[in-house]
């Protein structure tokens, strides 16, 4: 008998939990530790910001997944020994033969002085709904939306959450300036210049001014400004948030990467202790351009499909030869019912080649359906 640990039920612990139990007979043992229990589906995020939709609605409690034959724990990891893969938690410790890191990234507002106190981040699900309600009564001013530090999941989200806001103000009748401040060179550089042009003249078109290269130093509380590292400062009314991403504690005390982003072969996901795998969030993949591989649930559902299959090839006696091929796509929700798509070969080489649809309510509705879609195929 062989036993797999996943660590995190996000998308990429999720899938891969489900698709190695799918692929290996029942004598084998699939253990899944999640800190919460629950899994939350995190692109719609932006929608609960706009009350399109309910928490209810895109949470899923983990226990579903006893009945597929998958041992679901509620417990924090404090400790990996990636040599023996070996885990600690707070409902004791496993060990595996196979171990999968999916722990994502950890928000820091703390990083930031001032910035949790002055603001709200729809990166969480309380956060969001608390924007709602804030959207709901703000009777007109300033709204900021900022992108707090690099690198930062949903590359898209801080752009759809400005353009959501601006059709959600503009259809209350309030009177509101919205700007973007981001420590990047333009929108989701990592794409390439076209998109970013793209997404940035879709920004500008709707009164929303882009500020970029400012990487905010705190948030003055009491006079409600930013102060940024150039020395321009900006104030607000409301203050929505991408916090700092850090790396997963336990993932930087195990040793799995310089700086606590896991290095991993970008074809197998395999870190370099036998039989440990890292995915999604957590991990740092090198592109032929130079840049990073964004942190998007995209990457880490295909990485946790082809994890999960060279598992139960490995302990079926076969070598895997499944890779990841480095595609990735998303929606840009733009507001007033539409949504761009963009997708692409990330990695390409030399650079990424990636294509931005423009908004359409066709494909707005694609991404409802790939929400309810996901939803059911998965929990």
């Amino acid at each position: 008998m062989s036993t797999v640990l996943v660590l995190g039920g996000g998308v990429g612990g999720l899938v891969a939990a489900a698709e190695v139990r799918r692929r290996l007979g029942r004598e084998h043992r699939v253990v899944l530790l999640d800190r919460e229990g629950t899994h939350a589906f995190q692109p719609s995020y932006v929608w609960v910001l706009t009350g399109q939709r309910e928490p209810r609605r895109i949470v899923r409690d983990l226990s579903f997944l006893t009945r597929r034959g998958i041992d679901v724990v509620r417990a924090e990891v404090q400790g990996i020994d990636p040599a023996r893969r070996e885990v600690r938690t707070t409902a004791g410790a496993f060990a595996g033969d196979f171990l999968v890191v999916s722990l994502g990234a950890d928000l820091d507002p703390g990083a930031v002085p001032g910035l949790a106190e002055a603001g709200e981040t729809f990166y969480t699900l309380p956060g969001a709904q608390r924007l709602h309600r804030a959207l709901q009564e703000f009777p007109g001013g300033r709204v900021v939306v900022l992108i707090a530090g690099v690198p930062f999941k949903c590359p898209a989200a801080p752009y759809e959450a400005a353009l959501l806001m601006e059709s959600f103000l503009r259809r209350r009748g309030v009177r509101a300036e919205l700007d973007i401040y981001t420590p990047e060179k333009q929108p989701m550089p990592v794409a390439g210049p076209a998109v970013g042009g793209a997404l940035r003249d879709l920004i500008e078109r709707r009164g929303i001014r882009y500020h970029p290269e400012h990487q905010v130093r705190e948030v003055r509380v009491a006079d409600r400004r930013l102060v940024f590292e150039n020395g321009v400062e900006a104030p607000f009314d409301l203050l929505a948030h991408v916090p700092p991403h850090r790396p997963a504690r336990v993932a930087r005390e195990a040793g799995l990467g310089d700086g606590g982003w896991i290095p991993v072969d970008p074809g197998t996901l395999a870190t370099r202790y036998p039989g440990v795998f890292a995915i999604g969030d957590a991990v740092a993949i090198k592109l032929p351009s130079g840049a990073m591989l964004p942190k998007a649930g995209v990457f880490a559902h295909a990485e946790a499909k082809v994890v999960a299959a060279n598992i139960a090839a490995s302990i079926a006696g076969r070598t895997g030869d499944r890779r990841f091929d480095g595609h990735g796509q998303c929606w840009v929700e733009s507001g007033d019912g539409r949504a761009a798509f963009g997708s692409g070969d990330f990695y390409a080489s030399p650079a990424p080649q990636v294509v931005l649809r423009p908004p359409s309510r066709f494909r707005h509705w694609t991404k409802v359906a790939f929400e309810k879609s996901w939803l059911w195929r998965w929990s």
